[in-house]
């Protein structure tokens, strides 16, 4: 449909939007297109049709200006279209911002009762007000103005909808214009306006919240976005709202488990993931440019602050409030009739583990040399989590080998699962150094705990299948800390040898406990197995894909009751395996293989007593199972 303002005189907005879309200068002059802009926001349009008809033509009339004039700013900040069309553009939107004052028409849609009107304002505002900040630096009064006082009144609406969404944009488009000193003069602008917004809509003081889901995730989007700023623009700009997300965390930890509203509580919890991670703004802002800005001094205490404000709330049982639904799909969330195990939220789930393992490790890394050496507190954490895990999750509560629930919770988001190990690592070797316990106690303990690291590295492994081009890609992947999880393991690994053979038996044992089993990740996906054919032991070279290795030395032998797990190492690791079978009983087989060279080396030099590493593991069947866990 084709509309103008006048019958038979203006040009229609639609071939002028057109037109600039093709990037051609439409073939009516500024003036003319200004005036037609201008007419439609702020008029109604004229004629004999009824009420209802006019209204209906005023909405679309308005919707179709307000693109228009959103379009000319984009061509202009894009900086993509000819010099012909830049000028015409710019002549345009002068006649509009200037003679026309289309700047307050706009900002007066923000109120409008239609949520697309008010909507399509707030964008065409966000642009023309980044245009003006790019070319003169200079800050729209009207559009400051209004934004102010929405946020002073902090009365749910949308207008307030409406200011929140347009600042955030704005924000967002100078962070990756890399307009630091601007986006600083601009916070400055709003900083304590958005410190009584947010005092309102999370108050530290447990009181009255604002119940409307809409305008409270709009706030948690702009707060992922300020503190975003204080990573890209580090000490360039230190400001008070900065830093609302860790000075309100507990207010955030309260809406998680208290807000009525499902998708409000799944906001804030993946924001306290995301700034706990320092990850905010990942979704929109790339990794180099989240690293660009000089950390100041102060972010460390805010860090510090928002993990004891979540070990705190922990501690006080926090976990029992929070509630986890059914898994979302693109038809909603509705229940089975007759499917009693509906597969849980993964995303919170994994959200609230990483929320409390990152905790612990920052409490952990802040409190070095200041005395916080309580080795049971920080494992009381885990069990608080194991618990409310096992209480959302049939899956995980059917684990009998707590340290399988990283591969089987985090199995299908690779960067999350690496945050999780080298997170329990850490806690792990705090233990480690405060408990006084000796290895095997101190590897029991972990394991009871789910935090045993050589049986989360062997998990690890034997959910990729062993494949060494999956590990080569995490390692020279920048999306995860594998990396950095890999380099403290093997140093930590070089000290404890026989805790790695112990770790290999009990996984060994356990696979043969549960090869009629099918265990599925958190997600529903089956753990890839292994190639039919190829043996069911514990392998940590692919031999038909290395090069080095030698050809396999297999030898067969007999043992009923009980087996070593290595022979070559001082640790005694024996264990009780019982043969699950629907027939008589038989003989259960034990595979030996030599390892490869560069295994043999490494393993020579921990154990100078052994000429060379024989693993031993029992032989299952062709297929390897994924673990799910028995020990």
């Amino acid at each position: 449909m084709e509309h103008g303002v006048r019958s038979g005189q203006g040009p229609p907005l639609t071939q002028v939007y057109r037109c600039l879309l093709t990037g051609r200068c439409p073939d009516w002059t500024a003036a003319e297109v200004a005036d037609v802009v201008c007419s439609a926001v702020c008029g109604p349009v004229p004629g004999g049709e009824d009420r209802e008809r006019c209204h209906d033509n005023s909405v679309a009339l308005s919707c179709m200006s307000v693109s228009l004039v959103d379009k000319i700013a984009s061509c202009l900040t894009s900086r993509s279209v000819s010099p012909a069309v830049t000028s015409y553009c710019e002549e345009v939107l002068r006649l509009l911002l200037g003679d026309g004052d289309l700047m307050s028409q706009l900002v007066h849609l923000f109120q409008s009762k239609d949520l697309i009107v008010s909507h399509l304002a707030a964008k065409s505002v966000s642009t023309c007000v980044f245009y003006s900040l790019q070319t003169s630096g200079t800050i729209c009064p009207v559009w400051r103005q209004t934004c102010v006082l929405a946020f002073h009144r902090s009365l749910p609406g949308t207008e307030l909808d409406a200011c929140l969404w347009s600042l955030t944009e704005v924000c967002k488009k100078l962070l990756k214009g890399a307009h630091q000193v601007i986006f600083g003069e601009l916070l400055a602008a709003f900083d304590s306006a958005l410190s009584s917004l947010c005092s309102k809509f999370l108050p530290e003081d447990g009181g009255t919240k604002c119940d409307r889901g809409t305008t409270l995730c709009l706030l948690l989007d702009l707060l992922e976005v300020l503190t975003a700023s204080t990573w890209i623009c580090g000490a360039a700009v230190c400001l008070k709202s900065q830093i609302i997300t860790h000075s309100h965390s507990s207010a955030l930890l309260e809406t998680v488990s208290g807000s009525s509203e499902y998708f409000v509580k799944k906001r804030a919890l993946l924001l306290l993931k995301r700034v706990v991670l320092q990850k905010a703004g990942e979704d929109w802002a790339s990794g180099d440019l989240l690293l660009s800005g000089l950390k100041h001094e102060q972010l460390s205490s805010d860090m510090s602050r928002l993990a004891h404000n979540v070990l705190t709330a922990v501690a006080a049982d926090w976990l029992e409030t929070v509630q986890v639904e059914s898994a979302s799909f693109f038809g909603g969330t509705r229940a089975v009739r007759g499917e009693e195990d509906q597969k849980p939220d993964c995303v919170m789930l994994r959200a609230v583990s990483l929320l409390l393992l990152k905790s612990a490790e920052l409490r952990i890394q802040s409190a070095a040399g200041t005395g916080w050496s309580r080795a049971t507190e920080v494992y009381g954490y885990l069990q608080s989590l194991w618990s409310f895990l096992r209480r959302c999750s049939v899956l995980l509560s059917a684990l009998t080998h707590r340290c399988c629930w990283i591969s089987v919770l985090f199995g299908e988001q690779d960067d999350d699962m690496m945050e999780a190990a080298k997170a329990s690592l850490s806690i792990f070797l705090h233990h480690r150094r405060c408990s006084g316990l000796e290895d095997l106690a101190e590897l029991d303990a972990a394991c009871a705990s789910g935090n045993n690291p050589h049986c989360i590295f062997l998990l690890l492994l034997q959910s990729v299948s062993f494949d060494h081009s999956i590990l080569l890609d995490f390692l020279i992947s920048t999306e995860t800390c594998f990396l950095e999880f890999l380099v403290r393991y093997l140093k930590y690994l070089s000290a404890d040898w026989p805790g790695f053979t112990a770790a290999c038996g009990r996984i060994g044992c356990q696979r043969s406990l549960q090869q009629r089993s099918s265990p599925a990740s958190c997600g529903g996906d089956v753990l890839e197995q292994k190639t039919k054919g190829e043996p069911g032991g514990l392998r940590l070279v692919q031999y038909g894909s290395s090069d080095e290795s030698g050809p396999e030395d297999m030898e067969v032998c007999h043992d009923e009751s009980r087996m070593p797990v290595c022979e070559n190492s001082r640790l005694n690791v024996n264990h009780d395996v019982k043969q699950e079978m629907s027939g008589p009983p038989g003989p259960i087989r034990q595979k030996q293989y030599e390892s490869s060279h560069s295994l043999s080396q490494a393993n020579a030099a921990l154990k100078s007593s052994s000429s060379s590493s024989v693993l031993h593991s029992e032989q299952t069947g062709p297929n390897m199972a994924a673990l799910s866990g028995q020990t």
